[in-house]
């Protein structure tokens, strides 16, 4: 990987009396190293990427505390290493971008509950969910009460955040108990700053080595009959012990307001959009100071009975804010309130009514303007006293300015959907798919997580299902057989070292399919960003590419394959669109029966840039000769077809008025964004377009020949041009 981290860690270096200034998942990383954590691990993803990436680069000085850091293959293998928290007191940490992480890991965390830990065991999970999200809109509180692990949702602030990573390893060995904090985007990257405490080296560690395993208890295996012992423990002992925990250390938050007749509850990581609303509705300041009382619950899982009763006792109404579908807090307090009712003393609080989705929205983000709406209307019900016009108008303004956009740029708003990088290295291969479904018909295409999941979008709107990473052959399993012509399936390297191998490759060859796979070989787990794999190119490896503008030495995917038993397998470079759309006839016009694997093969774009830039600067600084290469348009020949545009997609060829006043179409133009890749001209080679383009070196620093063939070919160009 190359972008660096270097000022990040000298961060988590910080001591105690320091002040830590930084986002919010770095402010985790430094809170896992106060809480005397002694291993880490997972699997990269959004929004919780650089917790692993910090800890990766970090390893020298990670090692002088005795931490051992771990990037995992996948989800589930990073939920296995929470294990060590079984048998030993030691305190482990692993992340991952969640539901679908979760989901991959379900297995290994529920016999981790089951068993129960002995030392600290905390999942740091990137709650990927709202309008900012990736992937499927779910939620990990299911998983977490499915599997009575306790959840998290910390107050966007790092004070707050830094405290409940201390507090979850705490809490995790007072109930025994795994302990997931799921992180919303906004958590993860606000800034802030926080006073630091040193860093404490773990009891066990690399450098204190465990004399040996612990005497055999069966009750530690999550196995019959001890699993009905642990389930009862769950139940009896340790969501107590949870309750009592969070209750007596404070890990929810109350804060008072003037207005003692209406409350708010809502999910921690969603007071900071309360505040906003509230500001919106003139019922709070900027200082964070509310009229109307506020229940923060940071910890959402389990709740405590004696602080839902003793927050709505008294109180004519309450609203809770919770975020996404089923609504699991909204019925627990529903539960909780018409039991305490029923109770000597506490029928009074029957009378307190809960509002939630019927104020607000049955499901998606929590915006602010989605909060204005609901407490205007929650307050108009049940504290009409209150003067909430600002928010009214406030609403109005948003809407006047959605409108204003909607006349300017055409109604309704243009989409503005992700694509592939400039240069992006699988671009390529989806212009060669367009060219050759021209040819032989469009199949089946099972689409997969990762970059590649782009080509879903125009111009390319290839794929029939999203299923999983990795998952994109086996969600071909059932389609094949009732296909009259083979499909197509498409993964990543990421994708097929994380579930691709075994879920897609090996089940297609155990039941001898017969279908097409592309595996998108561009060196890392792009998507996430650029975390290296197991068959990522080395340093020797990247110097060849940059040179050759050729395929890596690396062989490991192709050696795993043939070992698996392929037969009929490809490797081709990328940007060759020709040669890559001859590979794809063939795949799907040969009699032979079986897996076909193509393995489409280019550096990561983005990863190379990030390498190469440096050392272009380095050398126009040093004042030696550096040639790029960039393509343009010819506008002359340019016919205003826009074929070009509708094969590649790149983001840097777009259009232009043409200068010639007898054209009435704008013209093809390639910007300043170009990296020089060649795929448009490629592209217009193998589909037999205009002859429009051309290829450019620009030489900076010329020499002296440089200089000589310049104005030699500038007196010839000028000889032939008409005056």
């Amino acid at each position: 990987m190359e972008m660096s981290f270097h000022e990040e860690i000298e961060s988590l270096k910080l001591g105690d009396g320091e002040v830590f200034h930084g986002e919010g998942i770095l402010a985790v990383t430094k809170a896992l190293l106060q809480s005397g954590v002694a291993y880490v691990g997972g699997y990269q993803g959004a929004p919780v990427s650089h917790l692993l990436d910090v800890m990766v680069q970090a390893r020298p000085y990670l090692d002088e505390l005795g931490v051992h850091v771990e990037a995992c293959t996948n989800e589930a293998s990073a939920a296995a290493m929470l294990g060590a928290s079984i048998n030993y007191p030691a305190r482990g940490a692993v992340t991952w971008k969640s539901i679908v992480g979760t989901n991959v890991a379900s297995d290994a965390l529920s016999y981790l509950s089951t068993a129960g830990v002995l030392g600290g065991a905390l999942i740091v999970a990137g709650e990927d969910y709202g309008e900012g999200a990736s992937i499927a809109l779910e939620r990990t509180h299911a998983m977490a009460m499915k599997s009575s692990m306790w959840l998290l949702d910390p107050r966007p602030n790092l004070p707050t955040i830094v405290r409940m990573v201390e507090k979850a390893f705490e809490l995790s060995e007072a109930s025994n108990s795994p302990v997931v904090m799921e992180l919303r985007i906004r958590a993860c990257h606000l800034r802030g700053s926080f006073v630091a405490r040193d860093n404490r080296a773990p009891a066990v560690s690399t450098r204190r080595r465990l004399e040996g395993p612990p005497a055999f208890d069966y009750a530690r295996l999550s196995h019959p009959p001890e699993t009905f012992r642990q389930e009862k423990l769950k139940a009896d002992v340790r969501l107590p012990a949870a309750r009592r925990f969070v209750h007596e250390h404070g890990l929810n938050e109350v804060f008072e307001g003037t207005e003692s007749g209406v409350g708010l509850i809502c999910q921690g990581g969603l007071y900071n959009n309360l505040m906003r609303a509230l500001q919106m509705l003139g019922l709070a300041d900027n200082f964070g100071n509310s009229r109307l009382p506020i229940l923060a619950l940071n910890a959402v899982y389990p709740l405590v009975p004696e602080e839902i009763t003793g927050f709505c006792a008294g109180k004519r109404a309450v609203l809770l804010l919770e975020e996404g579908m089923p609504e699991f807090i909204e019925q627990d307090i529903a539960t909780t309130l018409r039991r305490a009712a029923e109770q000597p003393g506490l029928r009074d609080i029957g009378q307190t009514r809960l509002h939630g989705k019927d104020m607000l929205l049955l499901a998606g983000e929590y915006t602010s303007e989605v909060i204005v709406r609901g407490l205007a209307r929650f307050l108009g019900e049940h504290a009409a006293h209150l003067d909430t016009s600002s928010g009214a108008r406030w609403l109005e303004a948003v809407a006047g300015s959605r409108s204003r956009a909607g006349e300017l740029l055409g109604d309704p708003l243009p989409v503005r959907p992700p694509t592939f990088c400039v240069g992006c290295p699988e671009r390529p291969v989806f212009a060669a798919m367009k060219l050759v479904w021209r040819e032989i018909g469009e199949p089946h295409v099972s689409a997969d997580i990762g970059c590649h999941a782009f080509a879903t979008f125009e111009p390319f709107s290839q794929g029939n299902s999203i299923l999983g990473y990795g998952m994109s052959l086996a969600s071909a399993a059932g389609v094949g057989p009732m296909m009259s012509g083979r499909t197509m399936s498409i993964m990543g390297d990421g994708g097929f070292w994380h579930n691709g191998f075994l879920s897609g490759v090996a089940s297609n060859l155990l039941n001898r399919g017969d279908g097409v796979l592309v595996i998108m070989k561009n060196g890392y787990a792009s998507a996430t960003g650029t975390q290296e794999l197991i068959s990522s190119p080395d340093e020797g490896e990247k110097a060849l590419a940059r040179e050759k503008s050729a395929v890596h030495t690396d062989r490991t995917i192709e050696n795993t394959l043939r070992g698996a038993g392929v037969k009929w397998l490809r490797n081709v470079y990328t940007y060759r669109v020709g040669e890559m759309a001859k590979t794809l006839r063939e795949a799907f016009t040969t009699n032979e029966r079986g897996l076909k694997v193509i393995v489409a093969e280019a550096e990561c774009q983005l990863e190379r840039q990030r390498r190469i830039r440096p050392i272009l600067a380095g050398l126009l600084r040093s004042g030696r000769r550096v040639v790029r290469t960039r393509f343009g348009v010819d506008e002359d020949v340019c016919s205003g077809d826009h074929s070009c545009i509708r094969l590649s997609g790149c983001p840097s060829l777009t259009i232009k008025a043409a200068s010639d006043p007898l054209k009435v179409d704008p013209v093809a133009h390639v910007n300043n964004g170009c990296v020089g890749c060649g795929l448009c001209g490629e592209v217009a080679h193998a589909a037999i377009l205009c002859p429009s383009f051309f290829r450019a070196e620009i030489v900076q620093n010329p020499g002296a020949w440089d200089r000589f063939l310049a104005r030699a070919r500038g007196t010839l160009i000028g000889w032939l041009q008409p005056a």
